[in-house]
């Protein structure tokens, strides 16, 4: 038995290094999401672009990242997330390459949605990588620690993009943001393996993580499978359980207030605030260290109540939805006028909405095991439909130059995401597909 022969061997760490990949992965991630927020000011005064054409700009990247979450899980629980994540990585930065060279809406509009099309199995690349390396006791905080990648990646890359656009223009920043990808996307092709492929892991952390609840052999269990490991049926049971669909709607909610600050809130800074471009890009950058210590904070904390005994109802979904009611401040925002006051307001609702971005830890525990990657597409899918709707429908609410009906929108819709978790998302516990699913409409 493996435990006899490691009793006395000491642990590797080999999944913190992993770890550290998948950060770097995401925070390349947001940078090619957000650009465009940077960019926006500059080439719709260059296009002509109205603020409902801008919405449109800004959504562009939710269609086809919205559309391909449920194949990009596929992918991933097919051929895992080494190959996946590099294919995507690289085509995805050519993408943002390429729109440094676009002349028009319409070119723009396309390569932003091949942007979110290559995209597409990121992050259920990062699920599946967290659920292989990591036990149930610290997958919050791993995956706080890869997510705050979104929010770390921003708050000090923000005003480094505004510097870079300010010396070489819009064009410039998406070649150069573009570049950054395509050397990293080849870079993880040779760092990245699977637990059980890894050259430096040694048994003693394979039963570390075994025995915590990691799905080391994830990989290895769909290969063994039929040569297609995806049917209509997995993707019915996948959409057939209440507490699936209430992370789902909770994810719609979270991304939601994200969206708001990927894309309209350097805009809603200059043009509706009146600050100047690059004032803007630093003060944007406070909310996102908000959004990050939340975070950190919540995957600390919530892995910690588990260790101590508390249950995991308590301990995953208590941040959550704390953190959703705070993001509701964002609409204290309509009531002040001074430059520090708008600040602080965006900040608890950012922090609030980085304190419950944990939520990805409820696929790795509620999804059935075999259908992990195909969960996380689900939840990513719903999740990612906020980057279509919110985008246009802030555009739409803002068109005559006020935006105080947009920022209540995305309150709301953090409330609605509150109560998903509070009566929809029941015991947390891995669905077993022998079980019969609970109906949707069960009370």
């Amino acid at each position: 038995m493996l435990h006899t022969q490691i009793n006395n061997l000491k642990p590797t760490k080999v999944r913190y290094g992993i770890l550290a990949a998948v950060f770097i992965n995401v925070v390349i991630n947001y940078m090619d999401r957000s650009n465009i927020s940077v960019a926006a000011t500059a080439l719709s005064n260059d296009f002509q672009l109205s603020p409902v054409q801008l919405g449109l700009i800004f959504s562009a990247f939710g269609w086809s990242y919205a559309a391909l979450q449920i194949p990009g899980g596929i992918l991933v629980d097919k051929f895992g997330p080494r190959l996946v994540y590099t294919f995507s990585l690289v085509c995805w930065s050519i993408a943002t390459l390429l729109q440094g060279f676009t002349k028009a809406f319409t070119s723009l509009f396309a390569l932003r949605m091949a942007t979110g099309a290559f995209e597409a199995p990121a992050f259920p690349a990062n699920n599946r990588v967290v659920t292989s390396w990591f036990p149930d006791k610290e997958r919050a905080t791993a995956i706080a620690i890869y997510t705050s990648g979104q929010f770390i990646g921003l708050a000090f890359l923000t005003p480094l993009l505004v510097t870079i656009q300010y010396y070489v223009g819009w064009r410039g920043l998406f070649i150069i943001t573009g570049l950054i990808g395509i050397l990293w996307g080849v870079a993880w092709y040779f760092i990245y393996r699977d637990p059980l492929q890894h050259a430096k892991v040694n048994d003693a952390e394979l039963q570390y993580i075994i025995d915590g609840g990691g799905v080391i052999d994830a990989g290895v269990q769909n290969k063994k499978k039929t040569n297609s490991s995806f049917n209509r049926t997995d993707l019915l049971k996948v959409f057939s359980y209440r507490k699936l669909w209430g992370i789902y709607l909770g994810q719609f909610a979270i991304n939601s207030t994200l969206w708001f600050f990927l894309t309209w809130f350097p805009t809603y800074l200059v043009q509706y605030r009146g600050l100047s471009f690059i004032k803007s890009g630093f003060l944007a950058s406070v909310p996102f260290l908000a959004a990050c210590a939340g975070l950190l904070l919540s995957g600390f904390l919530s892995d910690y109540l588990l260790k101590k005994g508390i249950s995991a109802g308590i301990a995953r979904k208590a941040p959550v939805i704390i953190g959703l009611l705070l993001s509701v401040s964002i609409i204290g925002a309509n009531y002040v006028t001074n430059t520090t006051l708008i600040i602080l307001f965006m900040s608890i609702a950012f922090f609030g909405n980085g304190f419950a971005s944990i939520a990805w830890v409820f696929v790795s525990a509620i999804a059935p095991v075999k259908l992990i990657g195909l969960t996380g597409g689900v939840f990513n899918f719903i999740g990612q439909l906020a980057s279509i709707v919110v985008p246009v429908a802030l555009g739409l609410l803002a068109k005559n130059g006020n935006f105080a009906p947009a920022l209540t929108f995305i309150g709301m819709l953090a409330l609605l995401g509150a109560c998903s978790y509070i009566f929809l998302v029941g015991k947390v516990e891995r669905i077993v597909l022998d079980e019969a699913p609970i109906s949707i409409t069960t009370a």
